[in-house]
């Protein structure tokens, strides 16, 4: 796949029923802009709520992965999400027309046809590729899921299957693909299965109305299934009955496997489209074991939450050989003094974003007790000295900061990740969260060291005027 983003050159529309509601539903493919990702529209509803293709929005993996916001919610969101993810499509915007995706044949190949109807239009922007680099393990006895990714030769995103529920008809199934562009002709015609004593519970539930014995694999792996049953079957589905068998390898003979092992390879094509929940193209290789929605998708949050892990993890770089306040402005601007000053300059700023650092040296008097033999530097001195670079960004955008002081209202969020010593640099990089109203700054810092995070602080404060300005000297007039 290309390191480029992709988006549609134009929209394109499916139209077919649901597979729970049996309803007519008509989804659309259109562009959307750069790292706008993969987001469902529901037009049927009023406001057109848009829910996100992210895998912590997942609220039911029965039958097909559903996502939801609130009362908004798209069934059977796998098989279209695939074909973009395999296809090397990043932003999609997909509007649906009813609560679920049209199930179409049963496989993602509608989907496919669809978008190499639109054609694939390159953007500015880099594809922000995940990379594996540890192993990530995910299993569950009650289902006996067992999925692993593991970094992959080359840097490919590869996927392993193996399916086995103790069906003597299904039996032991692989599945495998090595190349992303296999998926076209070796996943995507690939239709959905299911055994034929849960198409009789669904059926008289009053689910999958718009089941259908055309679009998918029905497996039998009962002995004695009587023609009434069947008849009885099809009279469920709302279905005229046809002539029915079920041949030697238990696949009734509505339709022919594509491919051997059909079921596994579905199975593949499943994984593909709830692993792009994780909402980045994944460089790996995945294997799975008796997968399934819910497996794939709570793999896909385990991805997630190693990205956000190593994103809280990865190292900073900063540039601190600029100067924006050195330490006699910051003396004309803050009114702390030795030994309260904890900021030695300041290095970048904006109308949002302030840095600035402080050097940690063996000479400061809290080191004397704190600890001998052990020096550390204090938590709460880390939080005021991050407290004074915000307190410099507020006072920056007074003309007279030198009759203001600035006094904390409340601190949130205070993590310590890693011990500050003398020799260390503390970098702070402080962001305003709200406007600054009536002298009240909220801001949230993390400060670094060689780059990587050693404390954070969600903080609010108000800068107050409270010192008289000082009356210019007079001369006294001479004779």
């Amino acid at each position: 796949m290309s390191d480029q983003q992709h988006t549609l050159k134009k929209a394109v529309s499916l139209t077919g029923v649901g597979l729970h509601t049996g309803a007519p539903v008509t989804i659309t493919l259109e562009p959307a802009p750069e790292n706008h990702g993969y987001k469902f529209q529901r037009t049927d509803l009023e406001g057109q709520p848009i829910i996100d293709a992210d895998a912590d929005l997942v609220v039911s993996t029965a039958r097909g992965t559903t996502l939801g916001r609130g009362e908004a919610v798209v069934n059977t969101t796998e098989h279209a999400l695939s074909a973009l993810y395999a296809l090397g499509v990043d932003n999609c915007l997909l509007k649906v027309s009813g609560p679920e995706v049209p199930i179409m044949d049963g496989s993602a190949m509608p989907f496919v046809n669809a978008i190499e109807e639109a054609g694939l239009q390159p953007q500015n922007a880099a594809r922000n590729w995940y990379v594996l680099k540890e192993p990530i393990w995910f299993e569950t006895e009650e289902r006996g899921t067992e999925m692993l990714g593991v970094p992959a030769p080359g840097g490919e995103f590869r996927l392993t299957v193996m399916v086995d529920y103790n069906s003597p008809v299904l039996g032991t199934q692989h599945a495998s693909m090595y190349r992303v562009e296999e998926f076209k002709t070796e996943i995507a015609p690939c239709r959905t299965f299911v055994f034929l004593r849960e198409l009789e519970q669904l059926a008289k539930a009053g689910l999958i109305k718009g089941g259908d014995l055309n679009n998918a694999i029905v497996l039998e792996d009962r002995e004695g299934t009587t023609k009434e049953q069947l008849k009885d079957l099809a009279k469920a589905l709302g279905r005229e009955y046809q002539e029915v068998e079920i041949r030697r390898n238990g696949v009734l003979n509505t339709t022919d496997l594509k491919f051997f092992n059909e079921p596994a390879r579905h199975k593949l094509l499943d994984i593909v489209g709830d692993l792009a929940l994780v909402g980045r193209p994944i460089k790996g290789h995945i294997l799975a074991a008796r997968p399934g929605h819910f497996g794939n998708t709570t793999f896909a949050k385990r991805i997630k939450e190693k990205i956000r892990e190593e994103e809280k993890n990865a190292a900073v770089a900063f540039d601190l050989s600029k100067t924006v306040y050195d330490i006699n402005d910051i003396e004309k601007i803050l009114p702390h003094r030795y030994p309260f000053l904890l900021v030695d300059r300041i290095v970048a700023m904006d109308k949002e974003t302030i840095t600035g650092y402080k050097n940690i040296t063996m000479n400061e008097p809290q080191f004397t007790g704190h600890f001998p033999g052990n020096p550390v530097m204090p938590g709460v001195l880390q939080v005021e000295a991050m407290a004074q670079v915000g307190g410099i960004f507020a006072l920056s955008q007074v003309p007279d900061p030198e009759n203001y002081t600035t006094y904390f209202l409340k601190t949130d969020g205070v993590r310590y990740r890693r011990k500050v010593i003398p020799g260390d640099t503390l970098v702070f990089h402080l962001k305003l969260l709200t406007p600054i109203r009536r002298g009240i700054v909220h801001m949230k810092g993390i400060g670094y060291v060689n780059g990587q995070p050693a404390v954070e602080a969600e903080m609010m404060a108000q800068i107050a005027r409270d010192k008289v300005p000082a009356e210019p000297t007079r001369q006294k007039a001479t004779a």
